[in-house]
């Protein structure tokens, strides 16, 4: 994960691995920017009240929520959470 992602990010709970979902908690004044370079990359697929964002990147979906959360399913190593991130958000 580069720097400059690394200044949108809180902490990264859950691990990696198979069928495990990984929580990836934004800093709280930066979760609105995320949010806005997300959409500009990611697909919409749902949103839910301004609240919920469901979407999709490449193969891999994941949910953005408005209180700075993201959780991704179905990423099974480090290496390509850090590069979806990466993509995401710089």
């Amino acid at each position: 994960m580069s720097s400059a992602v690394a200044d949108y990010i809180v902490r990264i709970e859950g691990t990696c691995g198979a069928e495990s979902d990984i929580i990836v908690v934004l800093k709280f004044d930066k979760k609105d920017q995320a949010l806005e370079k997300i959409l500009k990359k990611a697909t919409l697929k749902n949103k839910i009240a301004d609240i919920i964002y469901d979407l999709t990147y490449g193969e891999y979906s994941f949910r953005f929520y408005a209180n700075g959360k993201i959780i991704f399913r179905g990423i099974t190593n480090k290496q390509t959470l850090n590069k979806i991130l990466d993509d995401l958000l710089i």
